[in-house]
């Protein structure tokens, strides 16, 4: 295949949190790189999905939800989000259909007007709304800011999103691919590893953990057996929330341990020999080596 027959090109996900924004990358690449959760602000760094399609590459960036910010974490991942733009071929604002039109939503529209690549607005959720609402959503959003298009779709079960890829694609600069056909991610499998299980930790705690945990791969290692040996900490802010994480008997720990192994095998497609230890680092949300570690900047 010559590099005049392909396309290959950027483009990012905004949206406030809890918009869809990770189940819609995971349904364009067609496999799992970002983690989905009913907890809001799951995802805090930029996660590179890459999706083939025909003679398309399409380098989709999940960024983490807007909302407004009241620590220095927060900060931080706003930052992130809106980072993401700079060097996208298309920006798509992703709107909950179900939760309508938020004061977020307002927000974002209002800073989205000085983005200059072409804007896609995308209603998620369709299938819990009236086509009435959806219609009103859409003529209030493009009140505010010039769509070059509108999309409802489900991200869930895929309704709509058919018609969108045709779209994105045709708006993809000819050029050769940027990542080899086989991949999904541009995330080190160390990380990727991380992500799996703070999913499986947010699953199992949605109510009891609170929001400052973070996970990080230790260790790493190939047996000679092909399988993987993965040491991972989970990191809490005060010693009450480790006893949460590792419950009674150590029942907690076990299960989201049993989750995350299993799904890292299914993604690696090798046997995956996972050990858990929690941790308390009191102060780890001002510490920059967690940033770096999570992949989002520090903010001072």
């Amino acid at each position: 295949m010559s590099d005049d027959q392909t396309r290959c090109g950027y483009v990012t996900f905004l949206g406030a949190t809890n918009a869809g924004k990770s189940t819609l990358l995971n349904q364009m690449v067609g496999s799992k790189v970002s983690i989905v959760t009913h907890k809001v602000q799951t995802t805090r760094a930029l996660i590179r999905g890459i999706g083939i399609h025909d003679q398309t590459q399409i380098v989709y960036i999940d960024t983490p939800g807007i909302f407004d910010p009241r620590r220095r974490l927060d900060r931080a991942m706003i930052k992130t989000a809106w980072s993401g733009t700079q060097d996208a071929d298309v920006v798509c604002l992703l709107v909950d259909a179900k939760r309508g039109f938020t004061e977020a939503i307002s927000e974002i529209l209002e800073r989205l007007k000085s983005v200059r690549q072409p804007k896609l607005l995308i209603l998620n959720k369709i299938d819990l709304v009236p086509r009435s609402e959806l219609l009103e959503l859409t003529e209030k959003a493009n009140a505010l800011c010039n769509f070059d298009e509108t999309f409802m779709v489900s991200a869930l079960n895929g309704d709509g999103i058919a018609d969108l890829l045709s779209y994105l694609c045709a708006k993809m600069p000819i050029g050769p691919w940027l990542y080899p056909e086989d991949q999904a991610s541009d995330l080190p499998m160390r990380q990727l590893a991380a992500e799996i299980t703070r999913e499986k930790l947010f699953l199992r705690l949605h109510e009891e953990l609170p929001y400052a945990s973070t996970v990080e791969t230790e260790d790493w290692k190939t047996l000679k057996d092909g399988s993987a040996r993965v040491e991972q900490t989970i990191y809490v802010q005060r010693a009450s929330q480790k006893k949460i994480v590792i419950g009674k008997g150590g029942q907690t720990i076990r299960g989201i341990s049993s989750d995350a192994r299993r799904e890292m095998a299914e993604i690696y497609g090798q046997k995956v020999h996972l050990f858990l230890f929690v941790k308390v680092r009191e102060n780890w949300i001002d510490d920059p080596e967690r940033y770096r570690e999570i992949g989002i900047d520090f903010i001072q």
